[in-house]
C-alpha cells in the first residue's frame, strides 16, 4: 500500500495563492478524483506531488520520503500537453521510456498498446489526438510507480477515447498497491470510476471524502456537489 501525505503545502505565483496550507492524508490505493473550478490548484497539487515544482512551504511525502527529493521516482505525471516526440514510432517511444525510467514495465506497455489496437511502427506525429493520449497513458502506467497523477487526461477527447482511457485505467491499475489521482472537468463520466473525491476551491480542500460516503451524505450527483461547495 502507498502512503501519501501533505503537510501545510503552500504554493504562490506572485500574488496568487495556488495552494493554501493544504493538509491531506490520501487513501492507500484506488482512484481519487481531484476536481474543482479552473484555477483552484488542481494541477499545482499534482505537480507538487510528482516533484515537478517546489512548494513555497510545507511538504509532500510518499512512503515517508520527500517527493521533491525523489524527483518523480515514486510518482508519475501525465500532462494534457503533448509530451511525445513526433519523429519517433510507438515502439521507439516505449524503448525511450524504458531507458529513462527505472522499473519501466515494457510488457505492461506492450499489453496496453495491443489492447488499444495501436501498431508499434506508427509514428507519433501521424497519430490522432486520441491515440496520442492512449500512448501517453500506456507509457505513464508502465512506469509502475506507487502514485499516478493524471492531469486532465480526458480533456478534448471524444466519448469513445474517454471511455477507453478510463476502462484501461481501472483494468490495469494495481488496486491494492497503487494510488491514482486524476483531474478532469468531465465529472459525470469520471464519477462511476472513483473511490475517493477531493474538491479544491481557491487553493483549499473543501471536500475530502470517500465517494460512497459523499453520496450518502449529500444525496446528489457529484457534479451538483461540486457546484454547491464552490459557489
Amino acid at each position: 500500500m502507498t502512503t501519501l501525505t501533505l503537510h501545510q503545502l503552500t504554493k504562490t505565483y506572485g500574488r496568487d495563492t495556488a495552494l493554501d496550507a493544504v493538509d491531506l492524508v490520501f487513501p492507500a490505493s484506488g482512484i481519487v478524483g481531484v476536481i474543482g473550478p479552473n484555477g483552484s490548484g488542481k494541477s499545482t497539487l499534482l505537480k507538487a506531488i510528482c516533484g515537478l515544482l517546489r512548494p513555497g512551504s510545507g511538504s509532500v511525502k510518499i512512503n515517508g520520503a520527500s517527493a521533491a527529493r525523489q524527483r518523480g521516482a515514486d510518482a508519475a505525471y501525465l500532462s494534457e500537453e503533448d509530451s511525445l516526440y513526433g519523429h519517433m514510432t510507438i515502439r521507439q517511444s516505449v524503448a525511450f521510456a524504458a531507458g529513462v525510467y527505472p522499473g519501466f514495465d515494457r510488457k505492461l506497455a506492450d499489453t496496453l498498446l495491443q489492447e488499444m489496437k495501436l501498431e508499434s511502427n506508427q509514428k507519433i506525429k501521424h497519430l490522432s489526438r486520441g491515440n496520442k493520449a492512449r500512448v501517453k497513458l500506456a507509457l505513464t502506467m508502465a512506469r509502475k510507480t506507487p502514485v499516478l497523477c493524471l492531469d486532465e487526461p480526458l480533456s478534448g477527447m471524444d466519448p469513445i477515447v474517454r471511455e477507453d482511457i478510463l476502462r484501461l485505467l481501472v483494468t490495469h491499475l494495481d488496486v491494492d498497491e497503487q494510488l491514482c489521482l486524476i483531474t478532469s472537468h468531465e465529472v459525470k463520466e469520471l464519477e462511476p470510476f472513483l473511490d475517493h473525491v477531493l474538491i479544491l476551491h481557491e487553493g483549499r480542500v473543501v471536500v475530502d471524502s470517500g465517494l460512497d460516503e459523499l453520496r450518502e451524505e449529500r444525496q446528489k450527483p457529484l457534479i451538483e456537489v461540486l457546484k454547491e461547495v464552490t459557489q
